[in-house]
């Protein structure tokens, strides 16, 4: 081979490796602009669905109640509104009457502050169900004498496992308690589920307020994540009355 022929293939075969070269880069930085690019959009794309949760949670975060349609335990102008959904057969809302309600009671529904009131969300046992309408028919004899019934059935609530809430048992318990109500009225309302319709409807109202357990609390139609913890209800009922007054 001669020394021309040498000195022209060298170059050659140089240009063709640094051709490779460059289109190899080129094909590296479209990958790094591709993925980079994905990523971005993943990253939009989740921000995006961040959005339209936070917007959706915070859309149906208060829930609008009929206060007028359920049993009060305050006054009807107090500016805090607490609404609990319990089950009669629930040992958790036994707890909650027990160590929670009367520090509400006493904090802030007898300084007229705030007002409690209750939504049946009867699903324990077919018990649940006699105890509610029960307790509907109290309260439509007395909204007073109802909340003596709610705190004598949390009292005297028997095992979660057992049938305990039988119309014989409820009867005889207003009677213990000396209810001021017409006791052969409630016999017949509970026999005649007099207020089914009534109960379905707060039945309902649990299951729109997306509640899935019992005790769940509502102020001023937020819902506290915390039922036993009382200094967060504490302070959500303070930051719910500041909220009233200065609007």
């Amino acid at each position: 081979m001669s020394p021309s022929k040498k000195n022209n293939t060298k170059p050659l075969d140089l240009t063709k490796q640094e051709k490779r070269l460059a289109e190899q880069a080129r094909q590296k930085q479209k990958n790094r602009i591709f993925m980079i690019s994905t990523i971005a959009l993943v990253v939009i794309l989740f921000a995006v669905l961040f959005f339209l949760a936070a917007r959706e949670s915070g859309s149906s975060k208060t829930v609008d109640f009929d206060y007028s349609s359920m049993p009060r335990l305050g006054k009807e102008d107090a500016p805090v509104k607490i609404v609990e959904f319990g089950d009669f057969k629930c040992p958790a809302c036994a707890e909650f009457t027990s160590l929670i309600k009367p520090q509400i009671v006493k904090d802030f529904v007898d300084q007229g502050t705030a007002a409690l009131y209750f939504v049946n969300m009867s699903f324990i046992g077919p018990d649940s169900t006699t105890a509610s309408l029960a307790a509907l028919s109290v309260y439509h004899q007395s909204n007073d004498e109802f909340w003596k019934f709610y705190d004598a059935l949390y009292a005297n609530q028997g095992n979660e496992s057992e049938e305990w809430a039988t119309k014989d048992f409820l009867v005889n318990l207003a009677k213990q308690e000396k209810l001021s109500i017409d006791y052969d009225l409630l016999s017949k309302d509970i026999e005649n589920q007099t207020y089914a319709d009534e109960l379905n409807q707060d039945n309902d109202l649990a299951t729109d307020s997306k509640v899935s357990q019992t005790p769940s609390l509502f102020i001023n139609g937020e819902m506290t994540s915390e039922p036993f913890n009382y200094e967060a209800i504490k302070g959500q009922i303070e930051t719910a009355a500041k909220e009233v007054a200065n609007p």
